[in-house]
């Protein structure tokens, strides 16, 4: 017999949550996670993966995958400083600094990992870390975990950052100062004012740190949201990840050569736990040679993406202030949420619920998440179920 309190502790707070229609779920796919997904022999339009440019499925990931498996294994056999860095992974970081315009990078396991990672292997209690109030919580952990000073700023508010900048250089109490931002809030869809927040951080020498997890393959031609506004000399860490436009797995962090070295000697991911597998690296170098040729892929996802807002809002839906092809559908009431989320399932949508505390409460949303991958059909298929769905709901009038 286990321990009675954690037995106490879990039945309590688990009863809590699904009363309160806050308990999440999880469906068990039977497909591959494409635009079209099987989920208990049922066939759904996927409007939930953040496989942007439909490359987790596509035939020369795949290929590249199992050629590498072949020949190095499917595993890398150690942490990347003993003996379980492949050339492989010397070639991808090379890649990265490329497709970023950067000195150098820095692969990890996960783009959550580059957060753990980077911040704390900088930041310090000595140090100020001023962080956007809807940073990823990643970005929220690895701030934590460096032990500094964590003033959060509105979002996207450059006179509350400029203000709390002032504040923190000048109180003589920090050593260093950073300002971190996601580049693409993946909640609403909407894009950090990056020109300000230089401006900021060079007014007062501030650190600048972009985690583009959602922008890199979206944004600046595939580049992201630093390349978007032209400040790939300006800003100090960016991050990235390898899961969702490239559509493999793993993160990266990319800026100047000195970073990166302090960084392979110093980040706790990179020195202890075991680097990627050969067969993730050779896909995701496929991913970034295919972005780098040519921007198919990237236009459909913004055609396919503008289409489906485009929708959505004609139908009557608040899909908030998104810039990218990220769309939510905003419900509000958490309950209710989960109701509409279960309702289009029901009728072959796959668009996950998202309740507090991944977002605020009284702002539970579906968020939609359309791909490369997705045809004009689909998305027609989609808009209709919503249209259906929202009016037996009495979401739309």
């Amino acid at each position: 017999m286990g321990s009675k309190a954690l037995e106490h502790f879990l039945e309590e707070n688990l009863a809590d949550l699904k009363s309160k229609g806050l308990y999440n779920v999880i469906d068990p796919l039977q497909s591959a996670n494409g635009p079209i997904i099987t989920i208990s022999g049922k066939q759904l339009i996927n409007l939930s993966s953040n496989n942007y440019l439909g490359l987790a499925t596509d035939r020369r990931l795949i290929e590249a995958a199992v050629k590498a498996a072949e020949k190095y294994g499917v595993g890398a056999g150690a942490v990347r400083t003993i003996n379980g860095t492949l050339e492989l992974h010397i070639q991808l970081e090379e890649k990265l600094a490329a497709f970023k315009h950067t000195e150098a990078a820095i692969a990890y396991q996960s783009g959550f990992n580059c957060n753990m990672a980077a911040i704390s292997a900088v930041m310090d209690k000595d140090d100020a870390i001023l962080s956007d109030e809807l940073n990823h919580a990643s970005i929220i952990d690895g701030c934590r975990l460096s032990r500094a000073q964590i003033i959060r700023f509105n979002h996207s508010d450059i006179e509350d950052l400029r203000a709390k900048a002032k504040e923190a250089t000048q109180s003589g109490k920090y050593k260093k100062v950073m300002v971190i931002t996601d580049g693409v809030f993946s909640m609403d869809g909407d894009i950090a004012k990056l020109p300000e927040i230089v401006e900021v951080a060079e007014e007062f020498d501030l650190i600048t740190y972009v985690d583009d997890a959602h922008g890199s393959g979206v944004l600046g031609k595939g580049a992201g949201t630093v390349k978007h506004f032209g400040l790939s000399d300006k800003i100090d860490f960016q991050i990235g990840t390898l899961s969702k436009a490239i559509g493999v797995v793993g993160g990266y962090v990319a800026g100047r050569q000195n970073l990166i070295d302090w960084l392979k000697v110093r980040s706790r991911p990179f020195l202890f736990s075991t680097s990627l597998t050969p067969a993730d690296v050779a896909a995701s170098m496929t991913a970034i040679d295919i972005l780098q040729s040519s921007t198919e892929l990237h236009d459909r996802l913004w055609e396919n993406g503008n289409y489906l807002k485009k929708g959505l809002k004609a139908l009557g839906f608040d899909i908030g202030k998104s810039e990218t092809p990220i769309t939510p559908c905003v419900i509000g009431d958490e309950q209710k949420t989960q109701e509409f989320s279960k309702r289009l399932y029901d009728a072959g949508v796959y668009a996950k619920a998202i309740v507090f505390p991944t977002v605020p409460r009284g702002t539970g949303r579906v968020r939609n998440m359309p791909t490369a991958a997705h045809t004009k059909e689909m998305l027609d298929e989609a808009l209709h179920i919503y249209e259906k769905v929202g009016k037996e709901m009495g979401i739309l009038s």
